[in-house]
């Protein structure tokens, strides 16, 4: 069972921004104990990417700042939020619109069902919205070695 953690930060809307989200969750992440080449790190610093550019593009002005929020829960469920202050949710966009963008939040559904986690969009109490991916931290943990039995030695 994880330890309750949680971490927070608010950045402006601008593409730099996303590269400051995804550093900030690497670190915060790191410090909880996933190690930054974890193949589930990988998967997070996207998911991270995909949400921070949402919020930085696709709220035309009306958020000057979006918030991303990580828990890891005695539930073992690390969830990552991105809030942002435009009250429009994430629409899937017809197929031939998505030939240039709009494929991010299928991409990040995708990722968090690959991971055992998903995804979820709920409004704000001040109008925007938060777009959460809950995964499961067992998920993120290293992977064990397998024992390889020397030669010679009788396998149990």
């Amino acid at each position: 069972m994880a330890d309750h953690q949680e971490a927070s930060v608010t950045l402006p809307s601008d593409p730099a921004s996303v590269s400051a989200a995804r550093s900030y969750v690497t670190g915060v992440l790191t410090e909880w104990g996933l190690p930054p080449d974890a193949e589930v790190a990988d998967t997070v610093r996207l998911i991270v990417s995909e949400l921070a550019t949402n919020a930085v593009q696709h709220t035309f002005g009306q958020s000057p700042t979006f918030t991303v929020d990580l828990t890891l829960g005695h539930d073992d469920r690390l969830r990552i939020g991105v809030t942002d202050s435009h009250p429009r949710f994430p629409k899937r966009l017809p197929a031939a619109v998505q030939q240039d963008n709009g494929r991010g939040m299928v991409i990040v559904r995708w990722l968090a069902v690959e991971c055992g986690g998903k995804l979820s969009v709920r409004p704000t109490r001040e109008g925007g919205k938060t777009v959460s991916i809950a995964l499961p931290w067992t998920a993120a943990q290293p992977r064990p070695a397998h024992s390889v039995p020397a030669a010679g030695a009788e396998e149990p």
